[in-house]
């Protein structure tokens, strides 16, 4: 007997889904309001929010606001209509392709409607079912998903692991050699949820003695690492060896979009294949216009990051020197590890966002290990030390309750009825 496709949906929401009932609308799909900031409302109560990518505070920037509006109003939301190969090709998505490769020293770039999808497409044109991927395991969701695309083989190593790594570039070599095929490696410039920095120096190292071909996502460094914000290649003095890198508007660009950048050959190839972008509409001019001038702002307004790396500071050594584990990271994201089970955090977080006004991103199982919680902060230029000192004091009282029980207590119900 056939099965009703959707059975299985009602009983199994998924390891995320099964929280619905309690958690949306509050820990998950919370509705923020007010304007883009580290002060914004949540349900009426104001609070201090660590939870937007706007890394550099580009979101409301003044001169951001008045180019995106500018454009709005000379092009509206429509143009160009078509995709790129038909119709909608402009000489300022040209012109934005040009600045892009200049910044992170590429000879070429092409822009994305969308960073998943567009890397997710990248991956699928760049590789034949002849040719091996390597990548982390703790690759982003879009990464995973542009391998799922792969008809050949893949192979995952431990993250970060570098004795791994040439482990499963030595089975990719061999494997590549019986199908005739070559190996791309992927990884990220930045991980998001630990903060850490992938071992690129060291992968561009193995190149010396393995041939493969390099793919970086670096959306959480573009802009926020290195000396002129080229990203986490230029930060590890490596951005040579990156024969593909990736990067999205969505983070410090506070855009919609992305961009693949690489030798001329590499991008010319990708026009004519990337199939998310021959088969749907280009990139709003709105949005190109506005990519443009937050470019600009990139190159020359240095205090942006540099305001950034100053709360980025505050913050991580603040937590650092009263006890807290922030991990390794190595960027502005900056994760802090509990222990305690679902409900536990449900309680903990409740109690941060309703009794301290801090809001920040809540991650658990099976983003990360059973038993741990992790809150994600994401420090902008927009923040003030004032900020960080509030945020460090609501820290320790939250991880007392946390410690002596209470937040057990408050959610023992919540945890018999889950199973937890």
């Amino acid at each position: 007997m056939v099965k009703d496709l959707f059975e299985r949906i009602q009983t199994n929401k998924g390891p995320l889904g099964k929280w619905a009932s309690q958690a949306e609308g509050y820990f998950v799909f919370p509705k923020l309001e007010g304007e883009l900031g580290p002060r914004m409302k949540f349900q009426g109560k104001d609070i201090l929010n660590w939870s937007l990518n706007d890394y550099l505070g580009l979101a409301n920037h003044p001169e951001v606001r008045k180019a995106d509006a500018d454009a709005a109003i000379a092009y509206g939301a429509a143009y160009p209509m078509g995709a790129r190969m038909m119709s909608g090709h402009t000489d300022a998505h040209e012109q934005l392709e040009k600045e892009l490769a200049a910044f992170v020293m590429k000879e070429s770039a092409y822009l994305l409607n969308f960073g998943y999808q567009g890397i997710m497409s990248a991956i699928d044109a760049l590789v034949t079912k002849n040719d091996i991927i390597v990548y982390d395991v703790d690759a982003h969701a879009c990464i995973i998903d542009g391998v799922r695309l792969h008809m050949g083989k893949r192979f995952t190593y431990r993250h970060n692991d570098i004795e791994s790594m040439e482990k499963n570039l030595q089975r990719a070599t061999k494997m590549a050699t019986e199908t005739g095929g070559g190996i791309l490696f992927i990884t990220e410039g930045v991980f998001g949820m630990r903060g850490q920095q992938g071992k690129l120096k060291e992968i561009v190292e193995f190149k010396k003695k393995y041939n493969f071909r390099l793919l970086v996502d670096d959306a959480h460094g573009f802009g926020t690492l290195g000396k002129t914000g080229a990203g986490a290649g230029e930060e590890q003095g490596c951005q040579d060896g990156i024969d593909v890198y990736f990067s999205t508007f969505a983070k410090s660009m506070a855009n919609i979009g992305a961009f693949v950048a690489a030798d001329k050959d590499v991008i010319d190839y990708l026009k004519y294949n990337l199939r998310s972008q021959m088969f749907a509409k280009s990139l709003q001019m709105q949005l190109v216009v506005g990519a443009l001038k937050r470019l600009d702002m990139l190159r020359t307004m240095p205090e942006l990051k540099a305001n950034l790396w100053k709360i980025v500071d505050a913050l991580q050594s603040g937590l650092k020197a009263r006890g807290f584990d922030i991990g390794s990271t190595q960027s502005c994201v900056t994760p802090v590890y509990l222990k305690g089970s679902i409900p536990e955090a449900m309680a903990l977080v409740r109690d941060l966002r309703e009794n301290y006004g801090i809001f920040c991103s809540i991650v658990v199982y099976p983003v990360i290990p059973k038993g741990l919680i992790l809150l994600r902060m994401i420090p902008t230029a927009t923040h003030t030390l004032q900020d960080v000192s509030e945020t460090l004091d609501a820290f320790d009282a939250i991880r007392e309750r946390l410690d002596n029980g209470t937040y057990r207590r408050l959610s023992a119900a919540l945890i018999a009825a889950m199973g937890e």
